[in-house]
């Protein structure tokens, strides 16, 4: 397939970010876009091209469309993934993935049964420098890994954005900003075996800052803060026996970083990348599709569901809960 056509679901903001950024790839084409209103997905192809169409169901019943981008709010994910998929296309879809572990289940379940491609669009994994992180942390260069620390902060909880702060839009930091360094510490370290979680709520009860601690088997822990009251570094800092790894901000975007080691020696990894990052995902799931396989290696089916188990075990200890969970 020498030319992969993506079906856009939803023509917000990260959407138009998404299209962007595979300008910068070869291969690459929007075939088509879905809106709830035909006017909004008219808008979005009149900048990216594509073929408009005024519902979900048009779109993805659109024989030209390899792929669908699945880009809505969140807690519209599982509603839309399983349409896509259902309909036999296969869905990037973005983070976070669901609301809760029982939907994504439900939406790994329904590519499994329609035997069809299924990702989630955690960008970051799949970004140039996470890719030298893995390295050096399979190196052993930094020795048993021990601690990490990462934050993700940003000033959003006075700008008055729904899908951030009303609980029928599943807001709060957790879900929008945690995912990221939730991830992260996935990524290195695995499921923790337990979770220590504290958090300071809005007035309309989703969290506006959320502070945990995973204790891991190996008696590593994982020290991670999101905020959505104010910026904060966005940072990442891996430590091993022998020495660290820092990742400048902001962490999870194409990023600087450096291996600090013991004995003195630093060794520094700059970033040149150019563009948003979110076209890297997009190659690797047309790989994924064009070869046959259903889910990606550096981000799986079992590694997402567990992301949001974990999510879920942090939302039950600081008591967030969204009026459409039973």
């Amino acid at each position: 397939m020498s030319n992969f056509n993506w079906g856009i679901l939803g023509p917000g903001g990260i959407a138009k970010a998404f299209a962007e950024d595979l300008k910068r790839l070869d291969g690459h084409s929007i075939a088509a876009v879905g809106s709830r209103t035909l006017s909004n997905a008219q808008s979005f192809a009149n900048t990216f091209g594509g073929t408009a169409y005024g519902s979900y169901e048009e779109l993805v019943a659109d024989p030209q469309v390899d792929a669908i981008y699945v880009a809505t709010p969140h807690p519209a994910h599982k509603e839309n993934v399983i349409l896509a998929l259902n309909a036999g296309k296969p869905v990037l879809c973005e983070k976070p993935f669901a609301v809760n572990a029982t939907e994504a289940q439900q939406m790994v379940d329904a590519a499994n049964k329609n035997g069809v491609a299924l990702m989630e669009a955690m960008w970051a994994r799949f970004l140039p420098h996470y890719a030298q992180v893995r390295e050096i942390i399979q190196s052993g260069v930094l020795g048993s890994i021990h601690t990490i620390h990462a934050d993700h902060g940003q000033r959003l909880a006075d700008q008055n954005i729904p899908r951030l702060v009303e609980p029928a839009l599943a807001g709060g930091a957790l879900l929008d900003l945690g995912i990221y360094p939730v991830s992260f510490a996935h990524m290195i370290l695995g499921n923790p075996s337990k979770i220590t979680s504290s958090a300071v709520l809005t007035d309309k009860g989703v969290d506006a800052q959320t502070s945990m601690i995973f204790d891991y088997a190996s008696g590593a822990q994982a020290v991670l803060n999101t905020t959505m009251i104010e910026q904060t570094p966005c940072r990442a800092v891996v430590a091993g026996l022998h020495g660290w790894l820092e990742i400048d901000r902001t962490f999870y975007n194409p990023a600087s970083m450096r291996v600090v080691l013991n004995d003195g020696t630093t060794t520094e990894y700059p970033s040149s990348y150019v563009g948003h990052g979110l076209r890297e995902q997009a190659e690797v799931f047309k790989q994924l599709v064009t070869s046959g396989q259903r889910q990606s290696q550096i981000l799986n089916w079992q590694d997402t569901v567990d992301i949001m188990k974990t999510l879920d075990q942090v939302r039950s200890q600081i008591g967030l809960k969204y009026p459409f969970e039973l």
